[in-house]
């Protein structure tokens, strides 16, 4: 296990961190998929669609690739919420990342190097409409690099953004994670981060069940000591 060190984002980061961000993202088609064919609605589907045909037609042929055209289908529903943030992001704030994180105060990027290059990322921004009398930060595109799972770098960059958080007189961080992302919940959950609250990002997440968990870690006061 190669040692790590976390610093703050530099220019010349740009185009990994795009990359780590981009192949994050991708690596959930996967998990998506399998949980809409879990889904009642769809293996109801899956089974419906065959048979009818078959019995309209006689043929097995027509029966099989229907199941063939549904899967197909299944795939790029699944696909398609992941590939839209990701043209989201790549056109919004992590366009300029020095800018979005950097020059404001109460904000940052980090990346954590293992070896010779970046293998993880995290970003965070104050949330803008925090409930009266709380001071929030909010955690961003948080991504390990697949080949340096494992090594602790998700744990540090969180702690890295809790520590931050606290110096910066913060008194809650925040998150959005999916249901989809057994790895991250998990994370999250043993470093003390609490469940809030649950929706839906649109229609189709609704119709899929892909629904987004929202997390909260309450900071201690000063007086109250560490982390």
């Amino acid at each position: 296990m190669a040692p790590h060190h976390i610093r703050k984002y530099q220019e010349t980061d740009h185009k990994r961190v795009l990359d780590l961000f981009s192949q994050g993202m991708v690596e959930h088609i996967p998990a998506t998929f399998r949980h809409i064919l879990k889904l009642p609605q769809t293996i109801l589907l899956l089974l419906g669609v065959p048979v009818a045909l078959l019995l309209v037609s006689g043929s097995w042929l027509l029966a099989l690739g229907s199941n063939v055209t549904l899967l197909v289908f299944l795939w790029l529903l699944a696909r398609h919420p992941w590939k839209k943030y990701v043209v989201m992001y790549l056109q919004t704030d992590l366009a300029d990342i020095t800018k979005s994180y950097l020059r404001a105060h109460g904000s940052c990027f980090w990346v954590a190097e293992s070896g010779d290059q970046v293998a993880g990322i995290v970003g965070a921004l104050p949330v803008e409409d925090a409930p009266p009398g709380r001071k929030q930060l909010q955690v961003f595109h948080l991504s390990v690099a697949l080949e340096n799972r494992g090594e602790g770098l998700g744990k540090a960059l969180v702690m890295t953004v809790l520590q931050f958080a606290r110096a910066q007189g913060y008194s809650e961080v925040v998150l959005d994670t999916s249901i989809v992302q057994p790895a991250a919940l998990t994370l999250y959950q043993r470093m003390g981060f609490q469940k809030t609250g649950e929706y839906f990002v649109d229609k189709i997440s609704r119709l899929l069940g892909i629904s987004t968990i929202q997390f909260k870690y309450c900071l201690p006061s000063a007086q109250e000591g560490g982390l």
